[in-house]
């Protein structure tokens, strides 16, 4: 078996890799069988004599691989037929500008393993780069906030070497009095919690939360069952909400009375409500000023996010009243940082962390006969096919839908 570490191609240009030379050192000693080779690239976080002095070949032709490893969408030009390749392809939800590079997979005979549909038999995701954008999208929203009020200054990620730096630019801050909501419980969540524990910022409940003014900044993490409840009444249950949310309402509001900033770092389902709306922002007593909003579902759940921002301009301002897009340091402005790529602003950390887990969960499939089902379950096209698992996006292929 022979793997590839593909150049990324999308722009704009992605630095980020599946393997770090190191952890390809680690792939290459726990199966010693697999030959790896690395396309040459002059973006990528690791150089191409990182690759070589690791002991790497470092090549501009591929074409011989089996497997080839990428991370962002491949152009169509550049797909090579009959080959195994790992990618986002950004087409499982039936992405319309996507369905071209999902047509042109199927007529190059292209098996496609989505690093998406990569997951346990549970459902559960085994591979993503969600904790660091968790990560970056928490720094970002405090960093909105100094840059809105003028007590504070932080760097943007990208001017940043890792993650020790950023969490060192952190030390440097004084947060004012205020109180934050975090939604979720999944690594996303988490990797924004882990920014909130590194300022040393109390976690209370979410009864506490509701009722008690502090003196300190404090957070308090929500999931579906707190900012979700049952329309008749009854106690919701999180697992029958994910199978079919619609006799659910948003809880949301009584959350947004007491919320100076908001980090949206939940699972975002289709048919569940929306956490607020536009009428909600528009009422006295919603309190929310700041969002960071990671999940970035645009004109969705997060009505203050109207459209994705960029990492070269990450904030804008929400004029709740005219539901229209403002300066984000105007009076009336809810700023709103919701960039949708932001595990970018920090390769080298999400590509570690993204190899550690490429490793442990998928690279021993090749070679133990896929015992687990993680390749079958993941493989989304075959013989030019959809794969049964993933034929509810024939509709799309042909343009039905």
């Amino acid at each position: 078996m022979k793997f590839g570490i593909i150049r990324e191609r999308k722009n704009p240009p992605d630095r980020r890799v599946v393997f770090s030379p190191q952890k390809l050192q680690e792939f290459q000693q726990q199966f010693p069988q697999a030959e790896i080779v690395i396309e040459s690239s002059d973006i990528r976080v690791f150089n191409d004599d990182a690759y070589k002095n690791a002991g790497f070949k470092v090549t501009n032709d591929i074409s011989d691989c089996d497997v080839l490893l990428g991370v962002k969408e491949v152009p169509i030009e550049n797909l090579i037929p009959n080959k195994k390749y790992f990618f986002f392809s950004h087409t499982i939800k039936k992405q319309p500008y996507n369905r071209k590079l999902l047509k042109a997979m199927l007529e190059k005979n292209i098996e496609l393993f989505d690093h998406e549909t990569i997951i346990k038999e549970n459902g559960a995701r085994l591979i993503g780069f969600g904790r660091y954008a968790g990560l970056v999208g928490a720094y970002n929203g405090l960093r909105a906030i100094g840059l809105k009020d003028g007590s504070f200054t932080l760097p943007k990620v990208e001017s940043l070497s890792d993650l020790d730096a950023v969490k060192a630019e952190l030390d440097k801050i004084t947060l004012p009095n205020i109180k934050i909501l975090l939604s979720g419980t999944g690594k996303v969540a988490y990797g924004a919690k882990e920014i909130l524990d590194h300022l040393k910022i109390k976690e209370i409940s979410d009864a506490l939360y509701l009722t008690a003014k502090f003196t300190e900044p404090t957070y308090c993490m929500v999931d579906v069952m707190e900012y979700s409840k049952r329309t008749d009444g009854k106690v919701g249950d999180k697992f029958e909400f994910y199978k079919d949310p619609s006799g659910y309402e948003s809880n949301f509001m009584p959350y947004a009375k007491e919320t100076d900033f908001f980090i949206a770092g939940h699972f975002y389902g289709d048919g569940a409500p929306y956490l607020f709306t536009r009428d909600d922002a528009k009422k006295e007593d919603f309190n929310i000023k700041f969002v960071a909003d990671i999940s970035c579902d645009v004109d969705g759940p997060v009505a203050t996010t109207i459209r994705p921002s960029t990492i070269a301009d990450p904030i804008y301002g929400y004029n709740p009243v005219t539901e229209s897009e403002i300066d984000f340091k105007d009076d009336d402005a809810i700023v709103v940082m919701a960039v949708d790529n932001l595990p970018c602003e920090l390769p080298k950390d999400a590509s570690e962390g993204f190899g550690d887990m490429f490793l442990e969960h998928v690279i021993p499939s090749f070679y133990n006969n896929d015992k687990d089902g993680i390749l079958a379950r993941a493989k989304m096209t075959e013989t030019g096919k959809l794969t049964n698992r993933y034929s509810y996006l024939q509709d799309f292929v042909e343009g039905k839908e």
